[in-house]
């Protein structure tokens, strides 16, 4: 049976991941309230902020503002995406 989790994002009891994604206590704590289905947005919300604003995964700086905005997604009501950013239609 998968562990579940009262996702912070979803509002409701969903399956948990399976291990914290990150190290530290940021980590833990994503790992005690976050799904696995709300993980995934963030890895999209992610993913377009590092195309949209041409991060260099390699930048201490561009770790950084990932983590910060990590966290402002999960508990500080969310990220806004770049000012510039046009939605691609599926």
């Amino acid at each position: 049976m998968a562990r579940t989790v009262q996702c912070v994002i979803l509002k409701k009891e969903a399956p948990g991941l399976d291990y914290p994604p990150v190290p530290g206590e940021l980590g833990q704590k994503i790992y005690d309230t976050v799904s696995q289905e709300a993980w995934e947005q963030w890895t999209a919300q992610q993913t377009m902020m590092i195309n949209e604003f041409r991060l260099n995964l390699a930048d201490e700086r561009a770790q950084t503002l990932l983590m910060e905005k990590m966290q402002e997604f999960f508990y500080g009501g969310g990220v806004e995406p770049p000012p510039d950013w046009v939605p691609t239609q599926e």
